[in-house]
């Protein structure tokens, strides 16, 4: 009678145990579970951080008796280091873990298989983050989650920060029969913030690559919200067949869903919304089949293959991992709300000769506040059949099946919808639309996204996704810099003071300067979010001590940090001057930094190959912007120049100058180089307004500005001169290179090729009074010439 009580009191104890979930506090407890579990049995990790945990969730669940590894409270098991999660079998699940802030050297963090061999079937990732997982080095390549096998599922996760190469999800097609036609869903996730790449692969999803583009998938991704997904063109990459994006919010994101290759996926029920922020987009059609209907755009200012829709030409018998042409697709009943044009034939060049052939554009809706074209055609569109398209608003358009109409329209919590049945009758269509945007049964043909008059809020507005426990956001961005949230310390003038303060800098700290010098014995490392400003370029001077050795920089910015320097002089000085004034990170590095000049004067870095700002190979910064300030008496102005490999590389994204003089500079003033022809990115962009170049790379070959390969370039209300040994003042490439109202006089030459325009180019003496002030004579022609009506130039000087 014992020893059965004893068993009986054994076996409570074991089902007690299965019923709460078998608890396990470290690697080898959980890898040891695992191996003995069993259909329904959980596994919950308790709660505390793990480091360097390698979890093998290989097992086998049944339908309706899943294997559950759950963290003990969702969002308090913080998986870093270079944990990882590998999953093998069927009917598994895996919730409410945390991957943060880790680096996995390669390796995916979340993948759905053990090998080529084994993967996972029926399994599912839901209410778990990966946040700022990322290496040092930005080039190392490795996704978030990869998906393999058959009809798993990734739901209501949190994905944000994101900075080195490859995608944050993928769906994988290759090495195994089992992965084609696939089922996956990915739904109710967040995919936040993602910045800039500065090259290929900073895609948010990739479905497929080229090599199995005419595979199917079969893969939905549905009720997802991307926010700020910036770090290529294409946000979704889809290269698959029979793909569903379906009920998907876009928010502020620079890029857009790219049906890049493979045929028949169907786009409907996505809202972007733009906000008028630049290189929002929507959707690229490129290949076969394609459905795109009942989306909203609105307010996305895109262009080229950003543009808020793109349908592109085609290689005629091109190779898989090429463009394909469009054929049979059908682009029906979406609506666009002040966005930039579509374009139409886009990419079409000496190879992207096939226009799309067979296509339908019909029962569209256009709503434009802004005058000019709703679409730009770049080739022969007689492939494209027009009908029962609708624009209000003060647009040309010569295509045959847009109407122009005057529609009332009713302002919603979140965007506007047409009131006027009537006017937006439409063309009956080869593929009849059953509902409208908001899942509404449609009646009637009416052009447009939305029923006129319905207020039912669609399903992409109505989406929770995401984890449902606060996140922090990784600190993968540069802070803005707003001077209320910063802290002052006051630097006194004398030796080592300013190097001392540096060191000691934390996040958002102003170091305030005297009159007076600073002396430095090191070089400044910036390892903050810091502002040091003086008096004025005039009043206080940073320079090297003068018994001691000389450091190779003035200040290093450190990535995912921010130096901005304000009204100071950096002198480089001595025989022997210091090589550089400012450098970005020595090695590769994966967040950007920001640098920031207002009224800063550096002079004297005099030495060979020296520069007054340095970027390294495999850095990025976001942004640097110079003002009011003076460069001069130095070999070189800004050299961006080291990524050689011409794989479309680049180190910065914005480069903004505005009222700066370069003056005396042995070679370029700017070196701003993107290699090769990648198109995924934004490419670069460079602002050049009311600045002067004087006595640049005054040389047999020089050239005074070299901005090689950066797709964005604009200079205005600038000057070039002093220069006449210069063989150009700048060379300008492609359509988005443009030169206006500009002096150029007795400085080179300026070249145009690819579409790059310019306008009011003078080539007369600016008659300055002086090369010092650089300010206009009264008669002269730089005189309330510029494009704000002020003078060309120089706005003001210290």
């Amino acid at each position: 009678m014992k020893n059965v009580y004893t068993c009986l009191l054994c076996i409570l104890a074991f089902q007690c145990l299965h019923a709460t979930g078998i608890r396990v506090s470290t690697e080898e407890e959980l890898n040891e579970v695992i191996k003995q579990a069993v259909p329904g049995d959980t596994i919950v990790m308790v709660n505390k951080t793990w480091t360097n945990t390698e979890i093998r969730f290989f097992a086998g669940g049944e339908p309706g008796k899943q294997i559950v590894l759950k963290a003990e409270t969702p969002g308090k098991v913080v998986l870093n280091g270079k944990s990882r999660l590998m999953m093998s079998g069927k009917y598994l699940v895996v919730h409410g873990l945390w991957f943060r802030d880790g680096n996995t050297m390669g390796k995916p963090v979340i993948s759905f298989r053990k090998n080529k061999e084994e993967t996972a079937f029926y399994s599912r990732v839901t209410n778990c983050a990966v946040t700022g997982y990322n290496p040092d080095d930005r080039s190392l390549q490795y996704q978030w989650v990869e998906l393999w096998g058959q009809h798993n599922r990734v739901d209501h996760c949190t994905f944000q920060g994101k900075t080195n190469q490859g995608p944050v999800l993928i769906v994988g097609l290759k090495d195994n029969r089992i992965n084609l036609e696939n089922h996956h869903r990915i739904d109710n996730n967040l995919f936040g913030h993602r910045p800039p790449l500065g090259s290929n692969g900073g895609e948010t999803i990739r479905i497929g690559t080229s090599h199995t583009s005419l595979e199917s998938s079969g893969t939905v991704v549905e009720e997802n919200l991307f926010e700020r997904c910036n770090g290529e063109v294409e946000i979704i990459s889809s290269k698959s067949c029979d793909n569903i994006y379906r009920n998907n919010l876009f928010i502020e994101s620079e890029g857009g869903l790219v049906l890049r290759h493979g045929n028949r996926c169907l786009v409907e029920g996505n809202i972007f919304f733009g906000n008028n922020k630049p290189h929002t987009g929507g959707v690229r059609v490129i290949n076969e089949g394609h459905i795109v209907q009942n989306n909203l755009m609105m307010e996305l200012t895109g262009d080229g293959f950003r543009s808020p829709l793109v349908i592109m030409n085609g290689v005629p018998d091109g190779p898989l991992n090429r463009y394909n042409q469009v054929k049979d697709a059908v682009i029906q009943n979406n609506t666009f709300i002040n966005c930039a044009p579509l374009e139409l034939c886009a990419g079409s060049d000496e190879e992207r000769t096939a226009t799309p052939v067979n296509t339908v554009f019909a029962n569209n809706l256009f709503y434009t506040e802004k005058q000019g074209e709703i679409f730009r055609i770049l080739d022969d569109i007689s492939g494209i059949e027009f009908s029962g398209n609708k624009v209000q608003g003060p647009v040309t358009t010569k295509v045959k099946g847009v109407e122009r109409i005057q529609l009332q329209w009713k302002n919603l919590e979140t965007y506007p919808i047409p009131l006027s049945d009537s006017l937006l009758e439409a063309a009956p269509s080869v593929r009849p639309v059953r509902t409208d945007l908001t899942g509404t049964v449609r009646t009637r043909i009416r052009a447009g996204a939305v029923i006129p008059g319905n207020e039912r809020v669609p399903v992409a507005l109505r989406i929770k996704p995401g984890v449902d426990w606060p996140v922090e956001k990784p600190s993968v961005k540069t802070a803005s810099e707003v001077p209320g949230e910063y802290k002052v310390i006051e630097v006194a003038p004398g030796r080592n003071t300013l190097e001392k303060a540096v060191k000691k800098a934390t996040d958002h700290t102003v170091l305030q300067l005297s009159e007076g010098i600073y002396e430095i014995d090191k070089g400044m490392p910036v390892t903050s979010k810091l502002i040091i400003r003086g008096k004025g370029s005039a009043k206080t001077a940073i320079r090297i001590s003068k018994d001691g050795d000389v450091p190779n920089y003035f200040f290093r910015v450190q990535q995912g940090k921010s130096l901005t320097l304000d009204g100071v002089e950096i002198d480089a000085g001595r025989e022997n001057p210091v090589k550089y004034g400012i450098i970005s990170p020595v090695e590769p590095s994966s967040e950007a930094y920001r640098l920031k000049l207002n009224d800063v004067y550096l002079h004297g870095f005099t030495q060979e190959t020296g520069a007054v700002f340095k970027a390294y190979k495999g850095t990025f910064a976001d942004t640097i912007r110079i003002t009011n300030s003076r460069i001069e008496d130095s070999h070189r102005g800004l050299n961006l120049s080291y990524e050689k490999e011409d794989k479309g590389k680049y180190n910065a994204e914005v480069i903004d100058i505005q009222n700066t003089l370069f003056k005396d500079l042995g070679q370029f003033a700017l070196y701003y180089y993107r290699g090769g022809n990648d198109e995924s990115t934004v490419g670069g962009q460079l602002h050049i307004d009311h600045s002067v170049f004087y006595n640049v790379d005054n040389n047999e070959k020089g050239r005074i500005l070299r901005t090689r390969g950066i797709v964005y370039v604009t200079i205005s209300n600038s000057v070039f001169a002093g220069s006449p040994e210069a063989k150009q003042a700048v060379v300008l490439q492609g359509s988005k290179n443009s030169m206006v109202n500009t002096v150029i006089y007795n400085s080179g030459e300026l070249k145009l090729s690819g579409g790059a325009i310019s306008a009011n180019i003078l080539r007369t003496n600016p008659m300055w009074t002086d090369t010092r002030a650089f300010k206009p004579e009264e008669k002269s022609p730089l005189k309330n010439a510029a494009t704000d009506k002020r003078d060309i130039g120089l706005l003001q000087m210290n």
